[in-house]
């Protein structure tokens, strides 16, 4: 029964801290714990880290540490690519070792251990087009095209110049100061693939979430039909029902069967819970960058919707006080005028009050052709070499 409790008590805490860490920023959890673990684990738990060191080491071990921060964060390097190729190859040699020698078993046959050798060499096949593939760089020789292919909406994207790369900047792009460049349709610097996701690799960015999710899935489910197989073989239920006495039920036999699979199988139920997570975040980042493809929407242009609508908002607001103010001072002075019109100008709402402010994004075309202009982008296309989009 403990056992029991301690694996939902695990279980509670793993989903609380990846939504904390995920989604603890959003509005509905402002002011609430899931917002202050959720800036604990992303800024304060590093701020003290900081903290200690200073007073411990000193102010040149910090910005010892403050350097090695700055070329991790931002400075184009290959660490974080490197760490994925380990987790990817560690992962796999783990499953290898651990769980190979059980195929062929009770459910699972000796196939899938070519099918996995084909999923990792699939997933890092896209890793290598996604990192290594031209996002959109905007240059001198091609940003007449960008211009002429993506129009300014005059909202959050304006005609103006890349004050880095001396270059009109076209609608959409962006200027990154990791990759110190201009990259077309920006969405964002991805520091696992050390290059900008743009215009021109989102197709093989969303193909290596997808790949990498649907791994995780697989690996998953391959390791828990091999210890299904491997309960029916030992014919645990059996014995725990006949020789144990324990009722045939759920609740009665998962606290022994799970106690008799974390001694025995350890390894794999640990595998189980690490490819469930990260399958778990893939699947969510997969799902966001879906929905922006579907209405033609980057993440940038997210952040830069989010900010233009909050001002408009203050702004509407702003004119509306005013408006409202104004209205009860002439009603306030007007002598001519009944004090029963004076109480309803007093309590008269401003038309500005009524305004509703609006995203409109002119760049969505429609599911079908926003799905098209990320598979085959734009600069992909013989109209973009005339100065004109199809």
């Amino acid at each position: 029964m403990a056992l029991h409790w301690a694996l939902a008590l695990h279980g509670v805490i793993t989903v609380l801290v990846v939504v904390s860490f995920l989604f603890g920023h959003w509005p509905i959890f402002q002011h609430t714990f899931v917002e202050r673990i959720h800036y604990f684990i992303t800024f304060g738990a590093y701020d003290y880290f900081l903290r200690f060191v200073a007073v411990v080491f000193g102010a040149r071990v910090k910005n010892s540490i403050l350097r090695i921060e700055y070329y991790c964060c931002d400075r184009p390097n290959p660490i974080l690519q490197l760490l994925f190729l380990g987790i990817l190859g560690g992962t796999y040699y783990i499953i290898a070792k651990s769980s190979f020698h059980y195929l062929p078993g009770f459910y699972v046959s000796e196939l899938h251990k070519y099918i996995s050798i084909f999923a990792v060499v699939g997933g890092i096949i896209l890793f290598i087009l996604t990192s290594f593939s031209d996002p959109g760089t905007v240059n001198a020789e091609n940003v007449s095209q960008y211009i002429s292919s993506y129009p300014y909406d005059n909202i959050i994207f304006l005609e103006k110049e890349c004050p880095t790369c001396n270059i009109p900047k076209p609608a959409r792009s962006k200027h990154c100061s990791i990759c110190d460049r201009c990259v077309a349709r920006f969405d964002h610097h991805c520091a696992w693939m050390n290059t900008c996701i743009g215009e021109r690799n989102t197709r093989y960015f969303l193909a290596f979430l997808l790949w990498h999710f649907v791994i995780c899935l697989y690996g998953a489910v391959i390791l828990g039909l091999i210890l299904a197989g491997q309960l029916k073989e030992h014919k645990i239920i059996y014995i725990l029902t006949v020789y144990f006495d324990i009722e045939e039920s759920f609740y009665s036999l998962f606290p022994h069967v799970a106690q008799w699979l974390l001694s025995a199988h350890n390894t794999q139920i640990l595998l189980i819970v690490f490819l469930t997570v990260i399958g778990l975040l893939l699947a969510g980042f997969f799902v966001y960058h879906a929905q922006l493809c579907l209405t033609n929407m980057t993440t940038n242009e997210t952040f830069k919707w989010q900010e233009y609508l909050s001002w408009r908002r203050k702004l509407n607001e702003a004119k509306a006080s005013t408006a409202a103010l104004k209205a009860s001072l002439q009603a306030v002075s007007s002598e001519t005028k009944s004090s029963g019109s004076k109480c309803s100008r007093l309590y008269r709402k401003s038309p500005l009050q009524n305004e509703t402010v609006t995203k409109n994004n002119i760049y969505d075309k429609g599911i079908l052709r926003n799905v098209l202009e990320v598979l085959v982008p734009l600069s992909g296309r013989p109209s973009f070499f005339r100065g004109k989009t199809l």
